[in-house]
């Protein structure tokens, strides 16, 4: 499958959105509200709706995404109806195969914040820690009970894949947690401004 010749860069959002194109043209509001009720604002951010009109103008500019109609009734100010083009399709296919077959580095936030993690301290440490092992445990349990509710309504399996993927995440993430808290308190993971220094020096000579 080859690339449209675009220069519109890749996310999330934007292949979310050429997604549910994909199905049907839609308005931006549509869009949104599609994406929340399928629980795919989970893996996608689409809480800023701003974000998500400057996305899909990216996209018309790209030629991805084309206006299908534009109207108004009593209710509604004017909306803009969208439409994927050929090569929108393309880029979305394309996309999806390349996040699915490429692993990729996105630089989360948890481990730049372990990084340097030896600011807070031994105690500190694991005072923060103990706080994000109790959301996780809370994410976890809501996983599980969403997953539980969309299994009782025979969701395909497909359309809950990302969910499943969120829990084994979760999980494995919650049981490295839980076993450096384990290091901090019985005193095996432990550090010094001193040792942090000795070692320092140590480099340095």
């Amino acid at each position: 499958m080859t690339a449209p010749s675009t220069p519109i860069k890749r996310s999330p959002l934007a292949m979310a959105v050429l997604g549910i194109l994909h199905l049907e043209p839609m308005h931006p509001y549509a869009i949104q509200r599609r994406i929340k009720e399928w629980g795919k604002d989970k893996v996608v951010n689409v809480g800023q709706r701003a974000q998500l009109y400057k996305t899909i103008a990216r996209l018309q500019d790209g030629g991805l995404v084309s206006v299908r109609e534009t109207g108004r009734d009593q209710q509604y100010p004017e909306r803009t109806v969208y439409e994927i083009t050929e090569p929108g399709r393309t880029a979305c296919l394309t996309w999806i195969t390349e996040m699915l077959n490429t692993p990729r580095n996105e630089f989360p936030e948890f481990p730049a914040a372990l990084s340097f993690l030896m600011l807070l301290g031994p105690d500190g440490a694991r005072t923060e820690l103990d706080k994000r092992a109790i959301a996780l445990r809370a994410t976890l349990s809501d996983l599980e009970a969403g997953m539980a509710s969309a299994a009782q309504f025979g969701l395909p399996r497909v359309t809950m894949l990302e969910d499943e993927y969120q829990q084994a995440i979760t999980k494995a993430e919650l049981h490295w947690v839980e076993s450096v808290l384990t290091d901090l308190t019985d005193g095996s993971l432990t550090w010094s401004w001193e040792s942090l220094a000795a070692f320092q020096d140590q480099t340095t000579t």
